[in-house]
C-alpha cells in the first residue's frame, strides 16, 4: 500500500496538491508514519482559486504550509467517524466544522470521495480548497 504522498501522485488528479506540499516541504511529513486523515482538493477544487491567489500562496512557503496543514488531521478517519463529528482539529491548530446532515461537509467543501486508504492514513477527497480563518 502507497502512502498519502505516493497516492496523490499516483491518482494523476492532485497535481496542484502535490505541487503545493512539495513547494511547501511537507513531503517528509506527510510520507512519515501518521496516521494522518487528510481533506484533499483535487486539481478542479484548486481551479476554484483566483490564479493571482494561488500563484502568491504558492510562493509564499510559511503560508502554504500553514494553508495545507489545515487540510490534515492527526489520526486516521474513516467517513463514518468523521460524520460522527462536529469540528476536527487540524495540524495547523484551527479546527474544521463537519455538516453530515447531507453527504459530509468539511467547513462547507463537500467530500466528493471518501476513504481512500494508504499506508500512513486515508484521503478523502473535496471539492473546494479550505482557507484557516
Amino acid at each position: 500500500m502507497k502512502n498519502i504522498v505516493e497516492t496523490a501522485i499516483e491518482a494523476g488528479n492532485f497535481e496542484t496538491l502535490v505541487a503545493a506540499v512539495k513547494a511547501a516541504g511537507l513531503v517528509d511529513v506527510l510520507s512519515g508514519n501518521g496516521p494522518f486523515t487528510v481533506f484533499a482538493p483535487a486539481d478542479d477544487a484548486f481551479a476554484k482559486v483566483p490564479k493571482d491567489m494561488l500563484d502568491a500562496t504558492m510562493a509564499d512557503k510559511n503560508k502554504l504550509a500553514g494553508i495545507l496543514k489545515y487540510h490534515v488531521v492527526s489520526g486516521k478517519m474513516m467517513a463514518k467517524e468523521i460524520a460522527g463529528e462536529k469540528e476536527l482539529q487540524t495540524l495547523q491548530g484551527g479546527s474544521l466544522k463537519v455538516d453530515a446532515s447531507d453527504g459530509v461537509e468539511i467547513n462547507g467543501a463537500k467530500v466528493v470521495k471518501a476513504d481512500i486508504e494508504c499506508s500512513n492514513g486515508v484521503i478523502h477527497v473535496i471539492d473546494s480548497v479550505l482557507m484557516p480563518l
